[in-house]
């Protein structure tokens, strides 16, 4: 049924950019949105006048949304409704949470959002959905929230991806560690993953470490120097995101053993090394897809009345999505790695630099 149902959403994303207008140029200014509530009624795929949506993340530095924000920005050019990239620059649950609350108060027609901890954003996405606003979680996800629906890589998938991969290089045999961030949902699923892979399909590697090194470059480094000392056999590292890495690939270098080092994410640091042979590689989940689907399924969700699906949810007033959209996965490789510089790539998409692609778009 999810297939069936994932299928319909990709279709209306298909019809979507048939239907488009072209290429919208962001205006100059920067102006603050209507604060008041949108209540007209969509047209097909096309909002209703003044309709805005919101993008909330946490440590909105972090080169990762960028390409998310694109997506969603392309897709509300399509939709011809506004949108806004945002959240907290901090790694703090409740200053998201706080941030979340702000963009609720401007009566926004939905929001797009990753918590950094999924319980901790169960009742503010519950209260939003009660005030009429729609919620799609991406990237990571408040499964026990009322939120309409969650766009994601198959976390699952991305450790298992991983595991094989340093497994396969190391010929079956040796050890390895994992670098975690606990408490971010996603991250826990994808070192979970690893871990469960190379247990069932690795008899001959151990997984002799798995170390919190909360997104701290030198606990990163510290972790492998300190697990190499007990496990000279030591031959590969994963990690969940891109900055505890850093620190573990320095230490490899300096070791000079040949751990392969790898993670879930991409920046221009992590590139760098990539090309220079310094890490062994990135996984890349599909940002920019996973934000443009994040925000097709933000609209849906605050449009019902364009759809029909079979069954009585529409009808009893209630979530008439409940789905989960896999936003894809490819393997960085040196030779590929080009490709997946940001500035790069918002050249590409046509923007100044990536503050321009970053920059609130406004329906003229």
């Amino acid at each position: 049924m999810k297939k069936r149902i994932l299928a319909f959403a990709l279709t209306l994303v298909m019809i979507c950019g048939l239907t488009a207008c072209g290429k919208t140029e962001i205006p100059a200014d920067n102006s603050e949105n209507n604060d008041s509530a949108v209540e007209a009624t969509a047209t097909g795929l096309a909002g209703a006048e003044g309709e805005t949506y919101y993008m909330n993340v946490f440590v909105s530095g972090v080169e990762y949304w960028f390409p998310v924000y694109a997506g969603m920005k392309d897709a509300c050019k399509q939709l011809n409704v506004n949108c806004v990239y945002g959240g907290t620059t901090e790694y703090d649950a409740q200053a998201q949470v706080e941030s979340f609350e702000a963009m609720l108060a401007k009566n926004p027609t939905g929001i797009l959002c990753s918590p950094i901890n999924e319980e901790a954003f169960v009742e503010p996405i519950n209260r939003a959905i009660e005030q009429g606003v729609a919620v799609v979680t991406y990237a990571s996800d408040s499964p026990n929230s009322n939120r309409q629906a969650y766009v994601t890589s198959d976390n699952t998938n991305e450790g298992a991806t991983a595991a094989r991969a340093v497994a396969e290089d190391m010929g079956g045999q040796g050890s390895v560690m994992v670098l975690r961030n606990p408490g971010q949902s996603n991250h826990d699923i994808r070192c979970d993953s690893f871990i469960a892979t190379i247990e069932a399909e690795y008899p001959n590697i151990q997984v002799v470490a798995d170390v919190a090194t909360n997104q701290n470059e030198q606990a990163g480094y510290d972790a492998v120097m300190s697990t190499y000392q007990k496990y000279p056999d030591l031959g590969g590292v994963f990690c969940p995101e891109g900055v505890s890495i850093v620190g573990a690939a320095t230490a490899a270098k300096e070791l000079g053993t040949g751990i392969r080092c790898l993670c879930v994410d991409t920046n221009d640091t992590l590139l760098d090394m990539l090309k220079d042979g310094d890490m062994f590689s990135l996984l890349c989940p599909d940002q920019y897809m996973q934000g443009y689907l994040g925000m097709m399924s933000l609209f849906i969700a605050a449009h019902p009345e364009n759809v029909n699906p079979m069954n009585e949810r529409k009808a009893n007033g209630e979530n008439i999505m409940d789905i989960s959209i896999d936003n894809g996965l490819t393997i960085i490789t040196p030779e590929t790695a080009d490709y997946y510089y940001v500035a790069d790539y918002a050249a590409s998409l046509g923007y100044k630099d990536v503050n321009d692609m970053l920059s609130e778009y406004k329906t003229k």
